[in-house]
């Protein structure tokens, strides 16, 4: 054997009992997910000034922009490091927001959709373009929440005419519902190779939970001077650097 660990090998109808059981469970997941939604879509909400100004490509506009006539609006908080170059900016930020590159079907249903980031607007502006993101990004520097505030969430609001509304954030992992990665890992026999997983004897060795999020120009987990969050090797001109551009990263 070359692998280090597999499930072991059995017929089809062994493999579709096991299958079939497993299925149980999650139907159950995923009918406690529907019910965790019924019980988000009734949560209280929070009102707020829609006036409040964020600074996008066209400069300072008021959040109810951000709607762009829709009732609907779902933000990713995007982390920022002031001064830091494209390299040095927050791997797990970026894989998120690599993730919702488009928001064409969101559009399609009445949700608009905008990242929202604490950089001044002269920083994030190359940094968006060297990305090739095409969705909106704004700088929330010195907006109080629920707008700007902790970064690292996706937050939902209402609009209700010129009225505006908090109606939902996410907390820790919460996040992982935009990160269409996740879920595939989780699928495969090995899933993200974390060290946090339950894995069967003589599996793999997992990583720390953030061991993918850079990579050096060919494909390998690392964290150096030479690494960048993973998705940037896609863009043009994303060469191995000297340095992470931050402190406290070496």
């Amino acid at each position: 054997m070359t692998l280090p660990g597999r499930p072991p090998v059995v017929d089809l109808a062994t493999w579709q009992a096991a299958r079939d059981k497993l299925l149980v469970r999650e139907k159950a997941h995923t009918h406690e997910g529907d019910a965790i939604a019924a019980a988000r879509r009734r949560l209280p909400m929070v009102e707020f000034d829609g006036t409040v100004e964020v600074v996008g490509a066209d400069g300072p506009v008021p959040f109810l922009d951000l709607f762009q006539g829709r009732d609907e609006l779902v933000v990713y908080k995007h982390m920022w490091h002031d001064g830091a170059p494209h390299q040095g900016q927050c791997e797990g930020c970026t894989v998120t927001a690599w993730h919702l590159k488009d928001a064409v079907y969101l559009n399609a249903r009445g949700v608009s959709f905008a990242i929202l980031t604490t950089g001044v607007w002269d920083e994030v502006a190359p940094f968006v373009d060297f990305m090739g993101y095409t969705q909106p990004w704004y700088s929330v520097r010195d907006v109080d929440e629920p707008v700007g505030g902790e970064m690292g969430h996706i937050t939902c609001y209402l609009r209700d005419g010129d009225r505006v509304f908090l109606t939902y954030t996410t907390t820790g992992r919460g996040i992982e519902s935009a990160d269409g990665s996740f879920g595939l890992l989780d699928m495969t026999p090995y899933g993200r190779g974390e060290a946090w997983e339950d894995k069967p004897e003589g599996w793999p060795e997992g990583r720390h939970a953030c061991w993918y999020w850079r990579s050096d120009a060919d494909g390998n987990a690392t964290w150096g001077p030479t690494s960048r969050p993973a998705p940037q090797w896609t863009r043009p001109g994303a060469t191995p650097v000297d340095t992470l551009g931050r402190q406290g990263h070496h």
